[in-house]
């Protein structure tokens, strides 16, 4: 299992989501709840899930109030039933409350996404294809949406713009052909990248391949065109489906024969997992 995130690589979001849910305070335990009452609550699944985000959920009570003594149930990874406990914290009962929305929208998004990854990783089993994720995260959740989907099983593709070689159709229309675009790269790209090209026909992937590709990138292409082009070139190359992938079609595409299965909705679309934290003496949650 990939651990998770450096604590410095989320915190500043952590402290911008908080800063921006109590502003000047939690009115409501303020005028209702003493200070130092203590208080002990767990976080719980709602639905089948597979956990991912605990680390994080940590580090939400932990910024509210460093008393707060946080617990985990459940490991990263594990699946989690409806009801089944993932964490336990005792505290402040007005710190809990003050970090609990905050931290289950962390949790709820993480787990989604890690639930989802779960859901494709398994439908491609038997098959060779491996489900790679894509940048099309949540602003400034890169780092966790990407640990999201590596809890779910999925391969982590590019973080940003600088570590991989990717042509897609605006490069290749901007370099005047797939061939010229390929070339031009390679003359200068650092030894350690391949480099990768969208393509949407037999014939680009073939002039990809012969300019000298690494990866194809079949771009929304149907799982027919998809078989004709790894037959024919899946020895010369690492050929990637991409675009419209869903669970409905996606073992339909692995069939082809595809070394990799990039889907987008793993981070934009993934549905976020039902969670609760429940109070264990006195309080109710908000």
């Amino acid at each position: 299992m990939r651990p998770p995130p450096p604590r410095p690589a989320f915190l500043p979001l952590v402290r911008l989501a908080l800063a921006e849910d109590l502003r000047g305070g939690d009115l409501t335990s303020e005028l209702l709840l003493p200070t130092e009452r203590p208080g002990r609550a767990v976080i719980e699944a709602r639905e089948p899930l597979v956990v991912c985000g605990l680390p994080v959920v940590a580090c939400v009570f932990g910024e509210v109030d460093p008393a707060v003594r946080f617990v985990p149930r459940r490991n990263e990874g594990e699946r989690a039933r409806p009801g089944e406990t993932l964490a336990e914290l005792e505290g402040p009962i007005r710190s809990l409350l003050a970090a609990e929305r905050t931290a289950l929208n962390f949790l709820g998004r993480l787990a989604g996404i890690a639930t989802l990854t779960r859901r494709c990783v398994e439908l491609v089993a038997g098959t060779r294809a491996r489900i790679v994720d894509t940048r099309k995260t949540l602003p400034g959740w890169r780092v966790l949406d990407k640990y999201a989907t590596a809890v779910g099983g999925a391969t982590n593709h590019r973080f940003g713009l600088d570590d991989g070689i990717l042509l897609k159709d605006n490069h290749v229309a901007a370099a005047g052909g797939v061939g010229p675009a390929v070339k031009r790269v390679l003359a200068g790209a650092p030894h350690h990248l391949r480099v990768q090209v969208e393509v949407e026909s037999l014939a680009e992937a073939r002039e990809a391949v012969e300019a000298g590709a690494d990866f194809l990138l079949l771009d929304n292409l149907a799982p027919a065109e998809i078989a004709t082009i790894v037959e024919e070139l899946a020895e010369r190359t690492v050929i990637e489906a991409s675009g419209g992938i869903a669970p409905e079609n996606l073992r339909a595409v692995a069939e082809t024969g595809v070394h990799r299965i990039s889907v987008g909705r793993l981070t934009h679309s993934a549905p976020a997992a039902d969670v609760a934290l429940e109070m264990r003496t006195g309080g109710a949650s908000a």
